[in-house]
């Protein structure tokens, strides 16, 4: 396993860049003292750290099947806030589980609706950054790329990825509360007519409110799709973890699956996860900086 390289403290208020980007400002002659430790250290980080992008780009290289995870961090270096950063404003004293369960919809289904409205305006402001376009790009040069987010923005679509499996729904999708004509029953409100200042639509097919196709608090993912990962993870050559924490299932259990079978494991974060334990090669930074230096890398050689 490859060891972690830690970062020295930057001065208050300046930037910390990634591990792997490279030291514009080095010195033209080795300093003395405690400064040449200084810069030794450093001048290993580095060396270290560029190995690492080299190990992971031969790990892909050489990759037919590659999983992709992402969470959070991703899609946050877009501004992207999480559920509980975007309870801003007006929505700052709402209880999460009345904005985001069965039971609070039922309740006030308006109230739902108009929370849910306001996050896809915000989203609609946001674009994908370097880091879901270098996924995407994964796909030119590995002839199967799937990828698994517990996103629900659809930022990775937008970046031209063909095939994701979005394990906790898209807010930009919906669904009959019901699932009248099976699970889920989506329903394409722009086919339909309503007042939209009294809430949501009517299922045209059963008359049940009509809600965001996403996971609420207490529900299950949709049927099939955690069987669906696993198999993809347990077939795959790579697993590239991005920006999630690790805490919570599936991304807990998909590592330890991707190692019994075989597949070798990348994990990129801004900092060690649950997971890194779990990884071949563990990279630290930002998923927009970090990734597309690693695809550059692929193609280095080619």
């Amino acid at each position: 396993m490859w060891p972690h390289v830690p970062v020295r403290a930057r001065p208050s208020g300046s930037r910390s860049p990634c591990l792997c980007q490279s030291h514009q400002n080095e010195p033209a002659s080795k300093p003395s003292d405690a400064a040449g430790d200084d810069w030794r250290g450093e001048r290993i980080s580095h060396v270290i750290e560029i190995t690492r992008i080299q190990q992971a780009a031969e790990y892909l290289r050489a990759a037919q099947r590659v999983v992709v995870f992402t969470g959070a961090g991703v899609s946050r270096e877009s501004g992207v806030p999480t559920f509980r950063d975007a309870l801003t404003g007006l929505w700052a004293n709402y209880d999460p589980h009345k904005l985001a369960t069965v039971a609070g919809f039922r309740a006030n289904p308006k109230l739902v609706w108009d929370w849910y409205a306001e996050r896809q305006a915000q989203l609609r402001t946001v674009t994908p950054n370097a880091g879901h376009d270098a996924i995407a790009a994964l796909e030119k040069s590995i002839p199967s790329v799937t990828v698994m987010t517990q996103n629900i923005d659809g930022l990775h679509e937008r970046a031209g990825s063909t095939d994701v499996i979005a394990l906790h729904g898209d807010i930009t999708r919906y669904k009959c509360l019901a699932d009248c004509q099976g699970n889920p029953t989506e329903v394409v409100i722009e086919d339909l007519v309503w007042d939209r200042e009294q809430g949501p639509p009517a299922c045209p097919h059963c008359g049940a409110w009509v809600r965001p196709a996403v996971v609420w608090f207490g529900e299950m993912l949709p049927p099939g799709t955690f069987e669906r990962a696993v198999a993809l993870t347990e077939a795959a050559d790579v697993l590239l973890v991005v920006g999630t924490s690790g805490e919570v299932q599936p991304a807990a259990s998909l590592p330890s699956i991707a190692r019994q079978h075989g597949a070798k494991v990348i994990e990129v974060n801004p900092h060690p996860s649950a997971l890194s334990r779990r990884a071949h090669v563990f990279l630290q930074g930002p998923s927009g900086e970090v990734l597309p230096q690693i695809v550059a890398a692929m193609h280095a050689t080619e």
